[in-house]
């Protein structure tokens, strides 16, 4: 499922693509990852989400003058990582999410980037990678200090924030527009691969298991082979329509208006 946001580019042959950055959100249940999704595509928070649902967004935003088609997958894993090829062979950049108000959600972030850091030794390359604490209006329930999130994200060599998805939206969009940034420091360094993912009808015939020591023995990795891989197909593109959907649940029973697919807003 897929949706577009944005206002439409002017059209001129003079001007070179935009760069196309495709950002996971990954993250324990609760944290806020479609909250903070949502925040920045529609400016709106919105609390309640079914966590089994997972979508991808796209949007067209401008980045220090410069237009970007960004695409952003708000991942539904369960308390651990599973499946993750599908994020890992897609993604050029991650935002990793804790909630600051719950230790179990801190502690499975850590699991997100093991995995992160597994998966770039593997491949042989660098993904920007931001650590994000969430629910920064609900500090006075705070289990995880900001020197334990800046910790952790030195431990790994990421970038660190805190911001709510319920207050804050210009805190939110900077933190979706640094990883652009951090994409385009990156793309200076090497051209840019165009993401590939694993074709389930023929997988590869060698994998590395994740060790079983993080936690993370139901990822894999599989060895490249180009009888198995294929590009990435184009995601589809589409108007912003009306529509009904289970994917916010709320109590309230006035008329609402959906801007995106799966989202009811208020």
């Amino acid at each position: 499922m897929s949706s577009v946001f944005g206002k439409p580019r002017a059209v001129s042959g003079l001007q070179s693509a935009p760069l196309e950055v495709n950002l996971a959100i990954l993250g324990h249940r609760g944290a806020g990852k479609s909250a903070l999704t949502v925040k920045f595509l529609t400016k709106r928070f919105i609390s309640e989400y079914d966590p089994n649902l997972e979508d991808t967004y796209n949007s067209e935003e401008t980045v220090d003058h410069q237009p970007v088609h960004l695409r952003v997958m708000d991942t539904a894993d369960p308390d651990t990582p599973r499946n993750c090829e599908r994020y890992l062979n897609w993604a050029h950049a991650f935002l990793v999410v804790y909630s600051l108000e719950s230790r179990q959600s801190f502690e499975g972030s850590s699991s997100y980037l093991e995995l992160l850091a597994l998966h770039a030794k593997e491949t042989q390359r660098s993904y920007p990678t931001l650590l994000l604490g969430n629910k920064l209006d609900m500090a006075q329930y705070r289990q995880v200090t900001k020197a334990e999130g800046a910790a952790l994200a030195n431990r790994f060599g990421c970038l660190f924030f805190e911001v709510s998805a319920c207050l804050d939206f210009e805190h939110v969009q900077h933190v979706f527009h640094e990883a652009v940034r951090e994409v385009r420091r990156e793309l200076e360094k090497s051209p840019l691969a165009r993401p590939l993912f694993i074709s389930e009808e023929r997988a590869p015939s060698h994998q590395a298991p994740l060790t079983a020591r993080h936690g993370l023995a139901s990822c894999t990795f599989n060895t490249l082979s180009t009888v198995s891989l294929k590009e990435m197909p184009a995601v589809a593109q589409a108007k912003l329509v009306t529509v009904k959907s289970s994917r916010a649940q709320s109590k309230r029973k006035a008329p609402t208006l959906t801007l995106l697919k799966g989202f009811k807003i208020f």
